[in-house]
Order: structure tokens, then sequence, then C-alpha cells
């Protein structure tokens, strides 16, 4: 079995769970999550089968969109609706669309984030959850993140009370912490916050509307349906452009090559073989062999 599954992760499970869990389900080991997702987030995981493993990396770089709720007037621990909360601000608040809109333009782009200590990111060997759950506070690494786009789902003009929640759409590139872009919301609009809930609607090329969920996954393998959502390797490989080989260079491509460079690798950082609209290998060019190029992945034992 070969292909990606659309997997729509439910809330209360880790990534690994699931992993776990479509093991038994379809009967092979050979399977891997494309980024994790915390247990209180619900939403789309591609989960890559067989040969579709080796493009695990590109999905997981890929950008992702997330519907968020902000709340504004307690920050936590954890930056979301699961840690102590450590400020609140009780006064009754009125904030206007305009106001709210005005902090969404200032987080679009590239930005700063700091990633939260309750999170899985390594500072001297150590991940930064090990670190708060022993109620150590250490530095930590700006990283630069990027934001297409935030839209404010709502519909009012005006928000009001002592705390108040708002869903916004996120459209953003690999290592953002949606969790952190809600206190810089909040810190711009003057007020701590947190984000209160959080769904992943998109991975890559991969949407909600595509998605099975694990009892859905279930029924199709018992009913032999399975093979009809999978999705292709190449799915995850549109960020690289296709060139279909003739016969001549298939068999130098299939069995990996060293070739002279491809006119498209001086534009682009690599390249996908295909055959018949299956992807054959990923070319880059050679690292210590100018003019040039070898294998970066390669598929092989497919049928063409």
């Amino acid at each position: 079995m070969d292909g990606i599954l659309p997997l729509w992760k439910q809330k209360g499970m880790t990534s690994h769970d699931c992993v776990f869990k479509l093991r038994k389900i379809l009967g092979t080991k050979k399977i891997g999550h494309t980024g994790t997702l915390d247990p209180n987030v619900e939403g789309v995981l591609p989960i890559c089968i067989g040969q579709a493993t080796k493009v695990a990396e590109y999905i997981t770089d890929a950008g992702k969109e997330y519907v968020a709720t902000v709340s504004i007037g307690k920050a936590t621990e954890t930056e979301d609706a699961d840690g102590a909360i450590i400020a609140q601000d009780f006064s009754n608040k009125k904030i206007t669309r305009k106001e709210i809109e005005k902090a969404l333009i200032t987080l679009t782009g590239e930005i700063i984030q700091v990633p939260p200590m309750f999170s899985a990111v390594k500072v001297n060997g150590k991940r930064l959850y090990e670190y708060a759950r022993k109620g150590m506070e250490i530095e930590r690494p700006n990283r630069k993140v990027t934001i297409h786009r935030i839209i404010l789902e709502e519909v009012g003009e005006s928000f009001e009370g002592e705390e108040i929640d708002f869903q916004i759409r996120v459209s953003c590139g690999k290592g953002t912490y949606i969790r952190t872009l809600s206190v810089q919301i909040g810190e711009l609009l003057g007020y701590p916050a947190h984000m209160k809930k959080l769904v992943r609607t998109a991975s890559g090329n991969f949407r909600k509307e595509q998605c099975l969920t694990l009892d859905e996954v279930k029924e199709k393998v018992e009913n032999s349906e399975i093979d009809h959502f999978l999705r292709p390797l190449e799915d995850a490989l549109g960020d690289f452009q296709f060139i279909d080989v003739d016969d001549s260079l298939f068999e130098k491509v299939k069995n990996g090559q060293v070739l002279p460079q491809h006119p498209a690798l001086r534009e682009v950082d690599m390249i996908t073989f295909t055959k018949g609209d299956k992807a054959i290998a990923l070319y880059k060019p050679h690292p210590s062999k100018p003019g040039l190029m070898k294998p970066e992945k390669m598929f092989p034992n497919r049928s063409f």
C-alpha cells in the first residue's frame, strides 16, 4: 500500500496515537504522520503510507491553514486554554473591528515569534516543555515565521465584555505557533490573551473536505474501498517542477544515475522526473560536481 491518507485527527488524540491505530487498521507498519498536532487540536493530518513516507517532509514543510478562537482578557502559561492563568484583566472591554483588523494586518507577512515554554522546540538538547514542567523558564531563540493571511471570521463591528472571543482564519508557513500569534494579537490590542480553540483546516494541498476519521478509515478498509481515498505521493510534490522523461532517460533516472544537469535546475532547487504522471525520482544539483545532478529521493518498485 502506497499513498497519502488525508486523516481528520480528532481532539484528545496525539499524532502518534493516530499512526499506532492506523498500523493496525491498515495492516502495515510503514506509516508516518506529517507534523505533530497537539492532543487538544483537531484537524487535517496527512498520513504517508509505504513509499509516500519518503515525501512526508515536503508536506510537513508546506503551508498550513487554521481556524482559531482568540480570547482577550486572560493569559495562560501554555498560551492556550489548558494552562494555568498567569495574567487577567477584569475590565469591561470594547474593541472595534477596525482595531482587530489593524492588529491582524500588523502580524501579516514575515514576523518574529518566541516559541512558548510549553512546546517541543529544543534548547540545549532538551524540549522546552521539559524545562517548563520543572518550573524553569529559559531564554528562547527568536524565530522568523511567515503569515500569509489572517481573516477575521466574525461579522460584528464591535466586541464588548470582560472577556472577548473572536475567530480568525490563518494561512501560514511552517513553524508558526498560533497560540503565540493569539498572544501577539492581544498585545497589540493592549490586553492579555490566549488561544481558546484551534482547528487545522488544511495542510499543504490537503483540506478538511478530503479527510476521513479513524472510524471512517476502518469502515472503508472493511468494505475494500480505502484505495479510493488514498492520494498519490505526487500530491506532496506540487512545489517541484514535473518533467516527463523519454524512454532513453527513463532507465538512467530509475537507476539513480548521476546525470548532466537539467536546464530547469538553473532556476529551481529540485525537480521531479516522471513517467506517465508517476514520480520516478527527485533530482537536485550535485553538491561537488558542477554541471551534474544527483537523485535526492528515489521511488523504486512502482509500476510505470
